[in-house]
C-alpha cells in the first residue's frame, strides 16, 4: 500500500508514506542531475523537470491532509500525473544529450519505484477508503 507505519503503528504524518520517501529521493536526484544541464536550459527543461517532480511529492503531501478519501484521492492521482509529466521530460533530457545513459536508467528506475508507489496508493484510498 505505500505505507509505512510509525513505532505506534499508525501514520501521523505524509512523511510516513513510503511513496513520498521514495518520491523525495527522485527529487533529490532531479536537483543534482539539473544542475549540469547547460545554463540556457536553466529556465526551460530543467525548470520544467524540478516543478513537476516537486509537484509529485507536494500533492502527496497535500492529499495526505484532506479528509474525504475522494479528496485524497484525487490529489494522488494529480502526483501521478506529474510523474509521468517528469518521465517525458527525463526522455527529453536524454534525447537531447543532457543526462548520460547511465544517470537516466537510474532515474528513470526511480520513477517507476514511484508510479508503482502512488498507484498503490490510489487503489488503497480508493478501494478501502484509507483515511488517515
Amino acid at each position: 500500500m505505500g505505507i509505512k507505519n510509525n513505532e505506534f503503528g499508525k501514520i501521523t504524518k505524509f512523511t510516513d508514506l513510503i511513496v513520498w520517501q521514495e518520491g523525495h529521493k527522485l527529487v533529490l536526484m532531479i536537483y543534482k542531475i539539473t544542475k549540469n544541464f547547460p545554463d540556457w536550459e536553466r529556465f526551460a527543461l530543467s525548470n520544467q523537470l524540478i516543478r513537476a517532480v516537486v509537484s509529485f511529492t507536494s500533492n502527496i503531501a497535500e492529499g495526505f491532509a484532506r479528509k474525504s478519501a475522494k479528496d485524497k484521492a484525487n490529489f494522488y492521482v494529480t502526483s501521478q500525473t506529474s510523474l509521468i509529466e517528469v518521465q517525458n521530460q527525463l526522455l527529453i533530457a536524454r534525447d537531447v544529450w543532457h543526462i548520460s545513459k547511465g544517470d537516466f536508467i537510474k532515474i528513470a528506475n526511480q520513477t517507476v519505484v514511484c508510479h508503482k508507489l502512488i498507484i498503490g496508493l490510489i487503489k488503497a484510498t480508493r478501494i478501502s477508503k484509507f483515511e488517515c
